[in-house]
């Protein structure tokens, strides 16, 4: 039997370690542990890698923690706008959505997206069209409310400023989330899901969403799910960009993954993190920022839950 593995994060840049009280710490590494055991369950059960990492990242999603789903941030019209992807590392399928609101699970919309569409991308208004059509509930306002998170944006409300969430000009530090598996066939597969940055306005989308640029698989090279400045993930097609070195390049997940992190992202003036997985079941969590709430579990025994350094 092949090495089957997971890794999940929670966002590149973190609450300065100063600020991390031990109370605080140790339900972050709970939530992520949570999310960490049930995507594994799903591989160790002989399951696909694709239910493995939407598995992990709706765990995630439902902790007002981390920045997406119930931890949201708010937007600067007071609301919440979310996006998500999955892609399928052996078919090359993919599902995405954006700018959507009310949905408890943007992942799961991005999965019925891949499943249930001839499409790879919904916004906005039609991909809400495209929830109801297939019976989601829509959540009320009060479910994604989370008092950190309004404090947070009352310090921009009214302003032209916007907050990435693990920005360097801030101390609260929290970002999107994300999981990379590798299955019993070797089959890969990645999920990304966020609620952008807080006080964002005319519509902007992040590289979250977006193939190739927050998330990416494909059997031949690896899987991607980032985390950090999105403007600077987008322009460095990062995801992608690390399958390219490791197909073009012959690199290695750990060295490509790493050339792009610490090189290739810092060079056009981004900062953030990724974790990776390959079709070998080898995982990569590189980061160029504080710290990156992140864990992986592999079949082999190794287990890590990590946030600082």
């Amino acid at each position: 039997m092949k090495t089957y593995s997971i890794a999940i994060h929670g966002g590149a840049g973190t609450l300065v370690k100063g600020m991390m009280t031990k109370n605080l710490e140790n339900q972050y590494k709970a939530a992520l542990k949570e999310a960490l055991n049930a995507g594994f369950s799903v591989l160790a059960n002989g399951g696909t890698s694709v239910d493995a990492v939407k598995e992990s990242v709706i765990i995630l999603e439902n902790s007002h923690l981390f920045n997406a789903g119930k931890g949201a941030v708010f937007t600067a019209d007071g609301t919440h706008e979310m996006d998500a992807s999955i892609m399928d590392g052996k078919s090359l399928n993919a599902g995405a959505v954006s700018l959507i609101s009310g949905i408890k699970n943007p992942i799961s919309l991005a999965y019925d997206v891949m499943e249930k569409s001839e499409h790879v991308f919904l916004a906005g208004e039609g991909a809400m069209k495209f929830a109801k059509m297939n019976n989601y509930t829509m959540e009320p306002a009060s479910y994604f409310f989370d008092d950190f998170r309004h404090e947070q944006w009352l310090e921009l409300k009214d302003t032209d400023s916007f907050q990435l969430d693990h920005a360097k000009k801030k101390d609260s530090k929290f970002g999107t989330v994300g999981a990379v598996a590798c299955d019993i066939n070797g089959n890969i597969a990645a999920a990304t899901s966020t609620g952008g940055m807080t006080n964002k306005r005319f519509g902007r989308v992040g590289d979250s969403p977006m193939i190739g640029a927050g998330n990416y698989a494909n059997n031949k090279t690896c899987a991607i799910s980032c985390t950090g400045s999105g403007e600077f993930f987008i322009r460095g097609v990062v995801a992608y960009d690390v399958a390219c070195l490791i197909e073009h390049k012959g690199m290695s997940l750990s060295d490509a993954s790493n050339e792009v992190i610490h090189k290739r992202i810092l060079e056009i003036g981004g900062d953030g993190g990724l974790i990776a997985v390959d079709s070998e079941g080898n995982v990569s969590m590189p980061f160029n920022t504080e710290g990156m709430y992140r864990a992986t579990k592999s079949s082999n025994g190794y287990e890590e839950i990590s946030i600082y350094k």
